[in-house]
């Protein structure tokens, strides 16, 4: 291994092995739920990443959400959302992931929220539940990619000081008002030198959850590199998206949602739904996704993979392989995948090879792709920050 890549790896694993990395999930829950096509007997195993997203599916109300992540604080996090929507009311809980900050929040999670946490999430809020009670600093503004917002947002409104167009970016009425704002008055001004060479520094993609692996694929894969890859993604959103219902991209330019544009979880009436039951429906998991099949008794119908395949495929592709085990010794007849990809195109699928029926097999031999219904909604996707977009259907 060279030793650039070896440092690559070390930071990586020293980003997600140490922190909360995500504060909000950074996939699209309404492609998916196209995608997915969830019934009232799927069970759905998804990785947890910040657990919006979990909860999302069980509003469509499958039989269960499995959320499934290595990294416990991810879990935890998802823990507390689902402690804060059976403990607490609807004004309190917006305030506290709506709006990233809670008064009082120390004594509410005390009076409230603690009892019904796991143990392993208990010790991690009962250090870190000052993160929603800060005059300044919002939560979305917390953990390794909200961090890297934050730094992002003071670039933009103390050294660029292009905030009062930012805002008027996000209230556009039009496309075309986005356009003409973004073009005008922030696109020469935010693609400067210093943008660029932070946006090229591994340190910076470490702590937006983008491995090394990834980074090769885009590299290798897309005409003018990384750089251009991100700008490019981020002016399609600003360009060619409407951003009146784009949560994903309004939490970290404010550090806040707003009651009109916020995730599914944090709209009142399904806030109630989830209370009344639905939230019953998600459990989380600390493990891998092969460890936790292998111990998971019973079938899985629909799964989430988000795109951390594209992290398995270089060094660890023996795991990846593993992986695909499996998932495929657990999938239910009719069974479905979606997974996303920083690559245009994921080659290395093609390569994983498993055991069926005492026969080692191309898993692309068993996988049935709706590429037509995938380009579709890769184009609508509000985050547009991934390369590539598959629905594929398991033949077990």
């Amino acid at each position: 291994m060279a030793f650039t890549d070896w440092v690559n790896r070390r930071i990586f694993t020293t980003v997600h092995g140490n922190n909360l990395v995500y504060n909000t999930c950074w996939e699209d829950p309404r492609l998916d739920r196209v995608a997915l096509d969830l019934g009232p007997d799927d069970n759905v195993l998804v990785i947890t990443s910040a657990g919006c997203n979990s909860l999302d599916y069980a509003l469509a109300e499958p039989n269960h959400v499995n959320a499934v992540d290595m990294n416990p604080r991810q879990n935890a996090l998802l823990d507390l959302k689902m402690s804060a929507i059976r403990n607490l009311e609807f004004d309190d809980f917006f305030k506290m992931f709506g709006e990233g900050r809670l008064s009082g929040a120390r004594k509410i999670y005390e009076q409230k929220l603690r009892a019904s946490l796991p143990a392993w999430s208990q010790s991690f809020w009962d250090k870190k539940i000052k993160w929603f009670d800060h005059r300044k600093k919002s939560f979305y503004y917390r953990g390794t990619s909200g961090t890297v917002a934050r730094i992002i947002c003071a670039y933009t409104d103390n050294v660029i000081r292009v905030r009062p167009h930012l805002d008027a970016l996000l209230n556009a009425e039009t496309i075309e008002e986005q356009r003409e704002i973004y073009e005008n008055h922030l696109q020469k001004k935010f693609w400067s030198s210093l943008m660029k060479f932070a946006m090229n520094r591994d340190t910076t993609m470490s702590m937006l959850g983008v491995p090394k692996a990834q980074r090769k694929q885009i590299e290798t894969q897309y005409e003018g590199g990384l750089v251009k890859f991100i700008r490019d993604c981020m002016e399609s959103v600003f360009l060619d998206l409407p951003l009146k219902d784009n949560y994903f991209w309004r939490v970290y330019m404010n550090g806040a949602y707003t009651r009109e544009c916020c995730p599914e979880y944090l709209k009142e009436e399904n806030f109630e739904k989830l209370k009344g039951g639905l939230v019953d429906k998600v459990s989380t998991h600390t493990d891998s996704v092969q460890g936790f099949l292998e111990k998971h008794e019973g079938t899985i119908s629909r799964y989430i993979l988000l795109d951390h395949m594209d992290w398995l495929s270089d060094q660890f592709f023996p795991l990846l392989e593993s992986e695909w085990q499996a998932i495929f010794d657990r999938a239910a007849p009719n069974a479905r995948a979606i997974w996303r990809s920083g690559g245009l195109r994921t080659d290395f699928i093609e390569q994983v090879q498993v055991n069926r029926n005492g026969q080692i097999q191309n898993i692309s031999s068993s996988l049935s792709y709706n590429e037509s219904l995938a380009n579709e909604l890769h184009q609508k996707d509000r985050v547009h920050t991934y390369g590539s977009f598959y629905i594929a259907d398991i033949n077990v």
